[in-house]
């Protein structure tokens, strides 16, 4: 008989799909002492174990969150005001100690549940066969998920037995030692690729966020990214390949060799996820857009056509182009609410609304404007980000090219030009260096004089006319401007993605799904993957169940298979072939500044900084923004635009942020665990 081990549960228990709503909360508590026979015999237990399992992805295990959850969705694109700005500084200059936001034991406590499940869910004759397999690989999905989790924010991390820890032995044989980098990622690999077999293709929506065999390869592809990127692939010529982050045998953790391969294995695993079967065009994913429209509403302008470029203005999605979608709808309503999971076709893995009181909806509220949102004006964008928005036709933005083109006196829409429709989404008064930016930057900059629709405030008795308002940052008291309150957007600069035009803290804020993967980074795998590989080069790559094997290699027209969705979808046009296609260097610089726009504020930008060694310098320039002590008077008005250096935003980086540091309590914990690179051992 199976040996009976006494537990005493007392959790809250939270993420089970039983309802028939995208959610997977639940209220229910299970407080009581029980053997594992009795629980994996019971369903109902047997379920509660592994909502369990999920519920530490919840909290500092975030991805897209608030402060109050993750710092790190915070990098040099996004910054948090108001009054957390002490802790923003304390972050961005590397000052904070290694016990804050910690989610090493949450990690730990979700891989545990996850392993004694998959070694139990077995004995339990009420589930199916099918469904059987289908629980266990989603506990060994979420289970490689908690690693996956801990090693983008650590570095390498202990590999515990499957089976789990006896917790019955002495202290000093539970102490585990970190595995290597690439141990870390062959785990989750395998893994990952071990539950996409039981996995299924799609969910019913009572299940939505519950994970997929797409979910599973969508996670396999990114650590396999993250394994060939310099942070672990150092090239031959890198200075630093952190030969000091050692185990605690004095083994080096991270790769000392550059191996191409690595990068031809990444292009494979994204290439998985690009070949599964679905119903969108054949395949399971695609980007989500939305036809073109004529007329204009509040809150849902009429469509202004992309760039006529002579390729994608020539044809229709289907075909390969953009002259029947909106790519400004396309984009915004991908995050703002405007789609369950279930109608978003790039949506791959999601928590849902299981986000907790630091939602997506808080974190729309922390953007809000004050005076007519009622929000509060905390959360803004760097003038590095604001600027890195191309020009609708494809050219980078330019800001002295922008004061040659136009003369002072015709930098600022007048009243004709609006009326007239002149430049498209700026208002009369807006400052032309906004106008004829590409879609996504309308879609995702809050920038001065652009218009909220706040359209749930008609439903109010207070603030029914404040409804398509225009939201200006110059000095002054009645402005969500500088006025001396301490509740300002530092770079004069917000952020309009994840709004809905119904938004608004007076009323209602939509509930939103987290973008946890989205098929447009599968996309934008493939891509920088492929570029990375040498002229020549060509690799046989197994596909993720054996059933076929892909040729790799830089291969110019599957690179665009990687770039040309996501800039047509955007509306903008290709990048250009001799110039940028044809240079590997060019076309690396290209793909780091897509992934900065089109991931903007979704967790990632924190991380790749990290991973492609770029954050010592990306992180220690300079945070600027709009001269925010500019009131609108003739004579002040123009040089609100002038660049300034915000001193309440500083940087500053070190070698050590890097990786997050170990807490001391752990390092305590675990006598053979080691600290990372420049942090301390104890308090």
């Amino acid at each position: 008989m199976k040996k009976i081990y006494k537990l005493y549960i007392g959790v809250l228990l939270s993420v089970i799909a039983v309802s028939c709503t995208d959610s997977l909360d639940s209220d229910k508590y299970f407080t009581d002492r029980r053997s594992l026979e009795d629980v994996f015999t019971d369903k109902t237990y047997t379920e509660e174990w592994l909502v369990h399992a999920y519920s530490f992805l919840g909290g500092n295990n975030m991805e897209v969150s608030t402060r109050d959850n993750i710092l790190w969705n915070f990098a040099d694109d996004i910054y948090f005001g108001g009054n957390s700005l002490g802790d923003y500084k304390k972050f961005k200059t590397g000052t904070y100690d290694e016990n804050w936001y910690q989610s090493w034991g949450a990690s730990y406590k979700g891989i545990r549940q996850a392993s004694i499940f998959i070694e139990n869910i077995d004995m339990n004759t009420k589930f199916t066969e099918e469904e059987r397999a289908d629980l266990k690989a989603q506990a060994r999905f979420v289970r490689a998920y908690y690693y996956w989790l801990l090693l983008r924010r650590y570095g390498p991390v202990p590999l515990l037995p499957d089976e789990g820890l006896d917790y019955t032995s002495s202290y000093d044989d539970l102490a585990v030692q970190r595995n290597s980098y690439d141990e870390c990622v062959e785990y989750i690999e395998t893994e990952m690729r071990l539950a996409a077999q039981d996995l299924p293709l799609t969910r019913a929506v009572n299940q939505i966020s519950r994970p997929t065999r797409g979910a599973a390869l969508a996670a396999r592809a990114r650590a396999l990214l993250y394994a060939a990127s310099p942070i672990n692939n150092p090239r031959p010529e890198d200075t630093d390949k952190f030969s000091d982050l050692v185990d605690y045998d004095g083994r080096c953790l991270i790769s000392q060799e550059y191996n191409e391969y690595k990068w031809a294995r990444a292009a494979a695993a994204a290439k998985d996820v690009m070949e599964l079967p679905g119903s969108n065009s054949g395949h399971r994913y695609e980007l989500y857009h939305k036809k073109a429209i004529t007329t204009s509403e509040p809150g849902y302008p009429a469509t202004v056509a992309p760039c006529q470029d002579g390729d994608f203005s020539e044809k229709t999605w289907d075909q390969g182009g953009y002259n029947d979608i909106d790519p400004y709808a396309s984009y915004r309503e991908v995050f703002n609410g405007s789609l369950a999971m279930y109608q978003n076709p790039e949506l791959i893995f999601s928590r849902g609304r299981n986000q907790g009181d630091n939602s997506l909806v808080a974190m729309v509220r922390l953007q809000m404007p004050k005076v007519f949102g009622g929000g509060s004006n905390a959360y803004g964008m760097t003038m590095k980000m604001c600027d890195a928005y191309y020009m609708d036709n494809g050219e980078e933005f330019n800001r002295e090219q922008f004061k040659e083109t136009y003369p002072a006196d015709k930098r600022f829409v007048t009243k004709e030009e609006a009326e007239a429709e002149t430049y498209p989404h700026l208002k009369e008064g807006v400052y032309k260096e906004y106008a004829n930016r590409e879609p996504r930057f309308y879609a995702s900059v809050s920038f001065n004089g652009c218009v909220w629709s706040l359209l749930k405030n008609a439903e109010t008795v207070d603030y029914k006319k404040d409804v398509e308002k225009q939201v200006n940052y110059y000095y002054g008291i009645n402005t969500d401007g500088f006025s001396g309150t301490g509740v300002y957007l530092r770079s004069g600069i917000g952020i309009m993605k994840y709004v809905h035009p119904d938004d608004t803290n007076r009323k209602e804020i939509k509930p939103k799904a987290e973008p946890a993967i989205r098929f447009a980074e599968i996309l934008l795998i493939y891509a920088e993957a492929l570029n990375e590989l040498e002229e020549g080069a060509n690799y046989d790559v197994s596909s993720w169940d054996g059933s076929t094997t892909y040729s790799i290699k830089r291969d110019i027209d599957e690179m665009k298979k990687g770039i040309r969705p996501i800039r047509r979808r955007a509306g903008v046009p290709d990048y250009d072939l001799e110039t940028v296609y044809k240079s590997q260097d060019e076309f690396r610089k290209k793909m780091k500044k897509e992934r900065q726009i089109e991931l903007m504020a979704e967790g990632q930008r924190y991380f790749d900084l990290r991973r492609w060694k770029d954050a010592e310098v990306e992180e220690s320039k300079k945070n600027y923004g709009c001269n925010f002590y500019m009131s609108d008077s003739k004579d002040q008005k123009e040089q609100f635009y002038t660049p300034i250096e915000i001193t309440d935003l500083p940087t500053a980086f070190s070698r050590k942020l890097y990786f997050w540091p170990i807490s001391h309590e752990e390092l305590k914990r675990n006598k053979r665990l080691t600290q990372n690179p420049g942090w301390t051992y104890n308090d």
